[in-house]
């Protein structure tokens, strides 16, 4: 009856557009003085600042940074040149060129608000000149952000290890193949959609002009070398390899004098504003959990789980949509920090790998960011390109199928996502 109580109050707070760190606080508060009276109070301060002060999270702001000086350091332009020369040949190219530009910027921001505000502001102008739609500029630009967060690094990876005790480098490498299948389905999509809408070829190829862009952009290349090199031979942690990230960033940016400093000024303050929503979302989130524990909820609901099955494959498809249904309403560092400590014990009862989960949850919530009412990273695009949301949706759906598909393929046959992890840790 309790745990109701604190539901309806947990929701009703956030139907009143309470911010949802404020409002998951409030009921945790409220579930504390009921069950344990105001001495429980005594250490709420201590207990949100120590959960919100973990060495992991440092990595988050970390690569917001690297990828704010990335896109003002003129790194991103000379990715976009490259890639152009590279499949700018093929129909419908500059939408490709606008995936194959996310999956860089992807592995050096983690964030997919990040990467569609920023390429946004490039890519979506330059494809309504050459012809696109607004809604499939969008769709595009929105559909191929959301790499950002299958790709390493991860900020949702990185909340769902702190969350799950999950090693934050295994989810990291789990998440290179599901983002390059990902990736390779968009593109698809687009060439589709550019053989029926007759969209132009960017340019011939030419081999001279790819090696001149490649040269152009070598520098450029180093900085997902030292952050998935470093994590995946083991000599950095994530964390660790986001300090390296800013650090390159920095020379990079310096190669190529080009740095605009308004520019990183405003990024700065922009991933700063963004780190700190994330970081009240894990102090609050250490009161929820802290009451949810010593209730025994997350225990509860596993023996309630189990009772209906205990074959961890319908578990598993109970899971994920359930997952796709708090994406359509939650950010998915709000919901990777309600839901994952509540649903760990159950997993780790039916023996499903905690990396494998992690990667579902993460690729359940890249879709919820493409999927209204809250879908942060399509409403950015939107606003972007200056179009209608429910006319991008309508084109979007597409390419969230490809999403989808890329999730029942990690949920159902993780030796694909998984065979990285198992020769890079476990061999």
């Amino acid at each position: 009856m309790l745990m109701l109580a604190i539901f309806i109050v947990l929701v009703l707070l956030i139907c009143l557009n309470v911010p949802i760190a404020i409002a998951l606080a409030v009921a945790a508060v409220i579930g504390l003085l009921a069950t344990e009276g105001t001495n429980s109070l005594v250490s709420v301060a201590l207990d949100m600042y120590d959960g919100s002060t973990k060495f992991s999270l440092i990595a988050i702001p970390m690569f917001v940074l690297a990828g704010a000086i990335m896109n003002a350091g003129g790194i991103t332009d000379r990715l976009i040149n490259f890639v152009t020369a590279l499949i700018g040949f093929v129909r419908g190219g500059l939408a490709m060129v606008n995936i194959g530009v996310s999956l860089f910027f992807a592995e050096i921001s983690g964030s997919a608000v990040a990467d569609v505000a920023a390429l946004g502001s490039v890519m979506i102008p330059q494809m309504k000149k050459r012809g696109y739609s607004a809604p499939l500029s969008a769709a595009v630009t929105s559909s191929s952000a959301s790499l950002a967060i299958i790709i390493p690094p991860s900020i949702p990876m990185i909340l769902y290890g702190v969350s799950s005790g999950a090693s934050i480098e295994q989810l990291f490498v789990a998440g290179v193949v599901p983002g390059l299948l990902g990736a390779a389905g968009l593109m698809f999509v687009a060439w589709v959609f550019a053989r029926r809408y007759n969209l132009p070829v960017e340019e011939a190829f030419n081999l001279r002009r790819l090696r001149e862009t490649f040269v152009a952009a070598l520098p450029a290349f180093s900085l997902p070398v030292i952050i998935l090199g470093g994590i995946f031979g083991g000599f950095v942690t994530a964390t660790e390899a986001a300090g390296l990230a800013v650090i390159a960033a920095c020379l990079v940016g310096g190669w190529y004098r080009q740095m605009d400093f308004r520019h990183l000024k405003r990024a700065m303050l922009d991933g700063g504003m963004q780190t700190a929503v994330v970081m009240i979302l894990v102090a609050a989130s250490v009161l929820m959990g802290g009451f949810l524990t010593r209730a025994q909820v997350p225990q509860d609901i596993a023996r309630g789980m189990l009772e209906l099955t205990d074959n961890k494959w319908m578990i598993l498809l109970i899971l994920n949509f359930f997952f796709l249904v708090i994406g359509f309403f939650l950010h998915s560092a709000a919901a990777i920090i309600l839901v994952v400590p509540i649903v760990i014990p159950l997993i780790q009862q039916v023996g499903i790998d905690p990396v494998h989960f992690g990667l579902v949850v993460t690729l359940n919530l890249a879709i919820g960011q493409q999927t209204p009412p809250v879908a942060s990273v399509l409403i950015t695009a939107c606003a972007v390109a200056r179009t209608n949301v429910w006319a991008v949706t309508r084109v979007n759906i597409w390419f969230i199928l490809v999403l989808l598909g890329v999730l029942l393929i990690c949920t159902y046959v993780p030796s694909i996502p998984m065979f990285l992890v198992e020769y890079f840790y476990r061999s």
